[in-house]
């Protein structure tokens, strides 16, 4: 059975965990700074912060950004739910900006008419957070611009897109944005098993993550409301979380790293063949933004309704019959029963809606071999015919 993720772990990646497992440290230790170090160098920003997943790097940037009950976040409704569940998590509204019918990621015209609505109502948000689906950048350079004139803070929601280039630099440079997180589950550009990262060029929000990163504890004097009583003394001045990442896991990552560039070149081999392989299928293959360098986490294609009349569903099942797993990204976000609870309707970000009935992802990871893209392509050729 051929999945859609799979990760890619070598030799090399067992050696570092194992050199971990043999230390004395597991967890707490010097592994995790000299990640989060490495990862920020390669991107370009001056802090991060690692955490058990991307989910709590999401929720921890929220608070770090002040975000609470009365506030707004919003999102696009194509991603995973954690992008909209971190503002819940903060007894924050969120709302939904619809996406771009070509790159899919929030369209940056409708975030701009939504929030000349929203001031003259007197309902700004406070946090936005673009997804840079599959791996592609949103038109940051337009979301940071309004940002500066509506006064939110921009939070990068860019798990899929590690390695990944816009306008001559890595994003997760945060040079359009407050901060950015990464994701390193296992299907991702790189992995440390379970895991995720904030990165921020502001020393204020760094601060701010650490502390909210482990249970809101510190043994920094500076940060104590009195002198400390001794050696062992600290304080809890916050009420913050247990999402600390082990040595374990840093180990892993720090050792992908070695390979990040060439994974995202592997990626970016294999969706080039994709395209050429599919150009004459009834579907709609990727397109890519100007400035953006897609680290393609996923590969995505629509079917032309128009020519294609079998239900979405046969041909999943078509395709598992052939030994082959599709997948879709993802459920429009808003109409999950738990935010029609809330209000949301389908109807509040049509071209998601559109883009729900005719998207599908295919397979795509490092160790998929030509010969196998070449079975899936022939297999899909079939189903589709």
């Amino acid at each position: 059975m051929i999945f859609y993720g799979k990760q890619d772990v070598n030799d090399a990646d067992i050696a570092a965990v194992e050199a971990v497992l043999r230390s004395d440290f597991l967890t707490q230790g010097p592994a995790i700074e000299r990640f989060e170090r490495r990862v920020a160098a390669y991107c370009g920003a001056k802090y991060a912060v690692a955490v058990t997943n991307a989910t709590s790097a999401l929720h921890i940037a929220c608070r770090a950004a002040g975000l609470a009950e009365g506030d707004m976040l919003w999102t696009s409704p194509i991603t995973f739910t954690a992008s909209a569940n971190c503002g819940r998590y903060c007894g924050a509204d969120v709302d939904f900006v619809d996406i771009d019918d070509a790159t899919y990621n929030m369209d940056a015209d409708v975030l701009e008419q939504k929030l000349a609505a929203a001031r003259a109502a007197g309902r700004l948000p406070k946090v936005v957070v673009p997804v840079h689906l599959a791996g592609q950048s949103c038109d940051m350079v337009r979301i940071h611009a309004l940002a500066e004139e509506y006064g939110f803070t921009v939070l990068e929601d860019a798990s899929h897109a590690t390695g990944a280039d816009y306008l001559g630099g890595k994003v997760g440079s945060c040079a359009y944005s407050d901060m950015a997180v990464f994701s390193f589950h296992p299907v991702k550009i790189i992995t440390t098993g379970e895991g995720g990262m904030v990165l921020t060029n502001r020393a204020d929000l760094y601060e701010k993550l650490k502390l909210y990163r482990s249970h809101g504890i510190t043994r920094d004097p500076q940060l104590m409301t009195h002198a400390s009583d001794g050696p062992w003394y600290y304080q809890q001045v916050d009420l913050g979380y247990n999402y600390r990442m082990t040595d374990i896991q840093a180990a892993l990552g720090y050792s992908q790293m070695d390979r990040l560039d060439q994974f995202v070149a592997r990626r970016r081999h294999l969706v080039a063949r994709y395209n050429e392989l599919l150009r004459d299928l009834p579907l709609r293959t990727p397109h890519v933004m100007d400035g953006a360098g897609p680290s393609w986490h996923i590969y995505i294609v629509r079917l032309d309704l128009t020519r294609v009349k079998k239900p979405k569903a046969q041909i999943f099942a078509e395709m598992r019959d052939r030994g082959i797993t599709l997948n879709l990204h993802y459920i429009p976000v808003h109409t999950q029963p738990y935010y029609e609870a809330l209000g949301h309707r389908p109807e509040e970000c049509p071209v998601a809606m559109q883009y729900y009935k005719e998207a599908f992802t295919l397979p795509l990871y490092t160790l998929l071999t030509e010969e196998q893209q070449d079975g899936i392509v022939a297999a899909l050729k079939e189903v589709l015919a």
